[in-house]
């Protein structure tokens, strides 16, 4: 494998053949001799490794970030770079930061510092504060928190010994992990690698993803201090390589990030219906995962001024439009109260939101089919800019009736530039809080996270406001935004990230465990982000955002070395975005 990347301007030119049964198989063997190793590895070493893993990400970044940009046809200086700097290296970069302080903390004697005192809520479950995790946290994301439920069965006084549960009872002897990056976000990756080694300490495979693996030279550069030493290895193919890397007797589990159909082509191979009727898995192993969702936007009803509705038709546009639509996380059901006397606005406001937008590639494997299956369900959809070979409209399905609950709409990711808009009949805001909540437990497929926009007058009335912190618990997805994109809380690197606790093989959902996770709670149930319905200055990731590009940047170099001295050039870029 090389280490040196082609010219970005023309990505197809690193582009890496499949590896080669061999050469699979050594690196196999080398990582099963260096997984007892690994697991030993003392706190000190890692707290070193994480360090120079840091620094080598940081180098990488620019070349990193332009070869994504020129793959995904966005031009070198447009704002929307700034999607693969808070995407790509920013993410990986706070990640490495936040295990770095955690895994520090715990080599010093064992009480990790957390940002909250943790508290009981009225169900009875523990919850914690954990971010913002400093005062930098604060300046940047002013009026945003988030904290992480645990499972019902943890207790306050226990909350510290589920942080860095293996650091403090070693659950195993060695374990070789293989991991199947996702195409569509470059930070996923190297994200999921992180979490399995150093919080679950497991020897990693990581095969690139085709559509990505141009990327690959980079991580290999970055990741060379754990390559060099036998830790991790990068390998590079498509489904053939992974089959027969999932069904190698010497790896002894998988995780992936991808869609539910491929989850099950792995697990039941080509009889998927009848092996699970017969709960008869082709693959016996244990497998972790992260496979997408149908994810809800809920607008509670409440009193709006036209400045709200334009504010929000940005932030919902900027969920979708993100990487194309070709994110787990993007927005894909618009839920509102029938009869709201706003909605009309919002959707109008949200449609000119997309016609000053420019059209995206479409560069994500079969995201033509996937828009076709929509448009077939509903010919009327509103389309937005003309489809091309390579270009897909923004499309907006409106006033999907909410009682078909088989509707393509509700039971399917679309994965591309398509989303939906539905409405629920009720009497009142209470009424429509219970309503909502059940539709989305119960009709919208997948757990992986969803978004709430709550006015600040629901906040202040106090029966509203105790109705809206039921729902919050009573929602079955592994992220709850309030105000900010969900999408937020993958970024945030202190959260968890995956679905909600309680799926299986049979019945997979969103998957199975969660990633992230800074301060490595070993038994979470679910992240609540809360950001406040208006934030100032804008949030980067709003394609409105004139100097995201700048912006990201220099967050990214920030994440890489925190210091005052960056701070000027940081809220610059912010206050003219």
């Amino acid at each position: 494998m090389t280490s040196t990347a082609a010219p970005v301007a023309q990505p197809a030119h690193v582009l890496h053949t499949d590896t080669d049964r061999a050469k699979l198989d050594a690196a196999v063997s080398m990582l099963q001799r260096n997984k007892l190793p690994w697991a030993d590895l003392p706190l000190v070493d890692l707290t070193a490794l994480l360090d120079d893993l840091a620094k080598r990400f940081r180098d990488v970044a620019a070349e990193w970030v332009q070869a994504a940009q020129a793959a995904k046809g966005i031009a070198p200086r447009a704002a929307t770079v700034g999607e693969e700097w808070l995407g790509g290296p920013y993410a990986v970069l706070r990640n490495i930061r936040l295990f770095r302080q955690t895994l520090d903390a715990l080599a010093k004697g064992g009480k990790v510092p957390l940002p909250g005192t943790p508290e009981r809520l009225p169900n009875g479950q523990v919850r914690v504060k954990v971010f913002p995790t400093d005062t930098y946290d604060q300046l940047f994301f002013m009026g945003t928190s988030a904290e992480i439920w645990m499972q019902p069965e943890v207790t306050s006084d226990a909350l510290q010994q589920t942080i860095g549960a293996f650091y403090k009872e070693k659950r195993h002897e060695g374990r070789l992990c293989l991991v199947l990056g996702a195409g569509n976000v470059s930070s996923i990756g190297p994200m999921d690698v992180l979490y399995k080694m150093f919080v679950e300490r497991k020897v990693c495979i990581l095969k690139m993803h085709p559509v990505n693996a141009y990327l690959g030279p980079f991580f290999e550069k970055a990741f060379s201090p754990l390559v060099n030493r036998g830790f991790l290895q990068i390998v590079y193919g498509g489904a053939e390589v992974g089959a027969y890397l999932c069904n190698h007797p010497a790896v002894g589990e998988i995780h992936i990030t991808g869609s539910d159909k491929t989850h099950d082509a792995i697990i039941f191979g080509g009889e998927v219906a009848e092996r699970k009727a017969r709960r008869e898995p082709f693959l016996d192993k244990p497998i972790t995962s992260e496979l997408g969702n149908v994810s809800p936007v809920i607008i509670l009803p409440a009193d709006w001024s036209a400045g709200d509705i334009a504010f929000q038709a940005a932030n919902i546009a900027s969920s979708l439009a993100n990487n194309g639509g070709f994110n787990c996380n993007a927005s894909r059901v618009l839920v509102m109260q029938e009869g709201w006397p706003h909605r009309e606005a919002l959707l109008n406001a949200i449609e000119a939101e997309f016609k000053k937008l420019p059209q995206r590639d479409a560069y994500y494997p079969g995201a033509q089919d996937r828009f076709d299956a929509f448009i077939a369900a509903h010919p009327d959809a509103v389309q937005i800019g003309e489809r091309t070979d390579t270009k897909l409209p923004w499309t907006l399905i409106r006033n999907v009736p909410s009682e078909r609950k088989d509707d393509i709409c509700f039971t399917t990711e679309a994965f591309c530039s398509v989303f939906s808009e539905t409405t629920l009949p009720a009497s009142d805001t209470l009424d429509f809080i219970k309503k909502v909540t059940a539709f989305a437990n119960d009709t919208l497929w997948g757990t992986l996270n969803c978004t709430m926009l709550v006015h600040p007058s629901l906040e202040r009335d106090r029966g509203i406001n105790s109705a809206i912190e039921e729902m919050v618990a009573a929602l079955r997805y592994g992220t709850v935004s309030i105000n900010h994109w969900a999408a937020v809380c993958y970024a945030m690197g202190c959260t968890t990230w995956g679905a909600f606790p309680g799926h299986d093989i049979y019945d997979i959902q969103s998957g199975l465990d969660v990633v992230h996770n800074g301060f490595m709670f070993d038994q979470p149930q679910k992240s609540i982000v809360r950001g406040p319905f208006k934030p100032w200055p804008k949030p980067p990731w709003f394609v409105t955002h004139k100097t995201s590009h700048y912006l990201g940047k220099k967050l990214t170099d920030f994440e890489a070395s925190p210091s005052v001295f960056k701070l000027p050039g940081i809220f610059m870029e912010a206050l003219l975005g």
